[in-house]
């Protein structure tokens, strides 16, 4: 589609708002089959005429020469109305000059013969009824391709195209074999009003028409400078060793490639030195049969006839030789005798990402060990460990630590200190820190955790020491919290490091 029907037009006078190129930007098929005008800043000399035939574009890059007869000043972009059968056309300018004659030369078109003439330059009465039909071919081809499946007609209607005088449509179709469309020109006669004209077209002129995108990944080829289009048999892809696969080597029209034809000369001149591909060596241990070429290399492969699946690598030279000796009437001693022992270095591929390795998941996966649930204590190793978990329970956890832990490892030295100095003087009981209330807190979740398990036996009290602590540290503070039989042991510190 042109800068006339696309998106970024402008309804009022339809040239493209988005380009601001009126017609000659550079996207799309605005530049389709264009060419560069290098001469378009050089002045001509003092009593030069230019060349008075223009190139002219038309929907999807149909293109044609004018002849602009009133001497009009054109240039790449105007708008103008040529001469068409009936009517006129609307077109845009995409080439004037010299390089005018250059095409017309390559496309073998005489300058002397009968070319159309150009009317006038498009007023805005013409564009406006241009842009109005332009816009009636879209749904007017969904109806066409609606009528032709009605009848059951083998054939595909691809494209629309109106005349600038909307009073002729021709109607692009594709098929395989002849079609007798007699009953659907009627038809289309009767739908839409209009002078029909029924025009058949190759597969790859419908993809140069329609433009598209091939699997290089740029346009194609037909639709952006390619005009001519090449015979392309399947020996092109055999003499460049690909593999016939109809798949890869057919492009958007259903058709072979016309890429294949590129670098085929380049490849007959390399194949020219070397020998057949269904070349055959007799030797002693048994005939061997070529199953590679490589051409830029000069390596060729053959095998046994006897053993197809172990290959043989031979120069081109080694082989011409061999051809040579059994010309003669004689029969090579073996293939191995011509093999160059080379030391090959074997390349390993390093990946920083770690993927370089194909069997990764081809291995069995681990599989996750079961969390064991705690078992329940018994009663013989709860009464073992009633030491050591209130060690464990009073200590941080290394993960998840209080913002407080220089509180909480403090308490413990201030609660000896104040149990000593409470045994040393029980009467001194207003001296001591209001922090007493704090410390009753943390032997209730010793107790609470130590008793935590319901499976455990009672104790049986025992007089000690510790028990004497604290009934003293008891009497000295009444408001404080009768603290647990069970007292979490704790190291006894210097005084020195008390006092800091």
């Amino acid at each position: 589609m042109a800068c006339t029907n696309c998106s970024t037009k402008n309804s009022n006078s339809g040239t493209p708002r988005g380009c601001q190129s009126n017609g000659t930007c550079g996207t799309d098929s605005c530049n389709k089959l264009t060419v560069f005008d290098w001469l378009s800043n050089m002045q001509y000399p003092s009593g030069f005429e230019p060349f008075d035939v223009v190139e002219v574009r038309f929907k999807n890059g149909r293109k044609d020469f004018y002849q602009n007869i009133d001497k009009l000043s054109l240039s790449i972009g105007d708008i103008v109305a040529t001469e068409a059968a009936p009517g006129h056309d609307i077109g845009i300018v995409t080439l004037t000059g010299e390089l005018v004659r250059v095409q017309m030369k390559k496309k073998k078109i005489s300058p002397d013969g009968e070319i159309l003439k150009i009317y006038r330059k498009a007023s805005q009465k013409d564009i406006d009824i241009w842009t109005e039909a332009r816009e009636k071919e879209e749904p007017m081809k969904v109806r066409a391709r609606e009528l032709a499946i009605k009848l059951q007609l083998e054939m595909k209607i691809s494209d629309i195209e109106f005349q600038g005088d909307a009073s002729k449509a021709t109607f692009y179709y594709t098929a395989n074999d002849r079609v007798d469309f007699r009953q659907l020109i009627k038809d289309f006669a009767k739908e839409f009003s209009i002078r029909i004209e029924m025009k058949q077209v190759g597969f790859r002129q419908e993809a140069s028409r329609l433009g598209g995108i091939g699997s290089c990944g740029r346009e194609l080829c037909c639709s952006t400078w390619l005009t001519d289009f090449r015979s392309v048999n399947t020996s092109a892809a055999r003499y460049q060793q690909l593999s016939l696969n109809p798949q890869k080597l057919a492009g958007q029209c259903g058709k072979l490639k016309c890429c294949l034809n590129y670098e085929l000369d380049t490849y007959l001149d390399a194949l020219k030195g070397i020998p057949d591909i269904e070349t055959r060596i007799t030797t002693e241990n048994g005939d061997a049969v070529c199953q590679k070429i490589d051409i830029f290399k000069g390596n060729m492969w053959f095998a046994y006839t006897s053993n197809y699946a172990n290959w043989i690598v031979l120069k081109v030279e080694d082989v011409k030789e061999m051809i040579e000796i059994n010309k003669e009437g004689k029969k090579v001693s073996s293939l191995e005798d011509y093999v160059e022992e080379t030391a090959l270095k074997e390349k390993i591929f390093e990946n920083a990402v770690g993927e370089d390795n194909l069997s990764r998941f081809d291995q069995p996966k681990k599989k996750k060990k079961p969390n064991k649930k705690r078992k329940p204590v018994s009663a013989e190793s709860a009464t073992t460990s009633n030491e050591v978990k209130p060690k464990l329970e009073n200590q941080p956890r290394q993960g998840n630590r209080p913002r407080n832990e220089n509180k909480q490892r403090q308490e413990p030295r201030v609660k000896n200190n104040n149990s000593d100095n409470a045994n040393a003087n029980p009467n001194q009981k207003g001296k001591q820190k209001p922090v007493a209330k704090e410390r009753s807190v943390k032997p209730e979740k010793t107790t609470d955790s130590v008793n935590s398990n319901p499976n455990r036996k009672p104790e049986v009290k025992e007089p000690s020491v510790k028990t004497e602590r604290s009934s003293e540290t008891a009497n000295v503070n009444p408001n404080q919290k009768p603290k647990s039989k069970h007292k979490p042991f704790r190291p006894k510190k210097n005084d020195n490091q008390d006092t800091k």
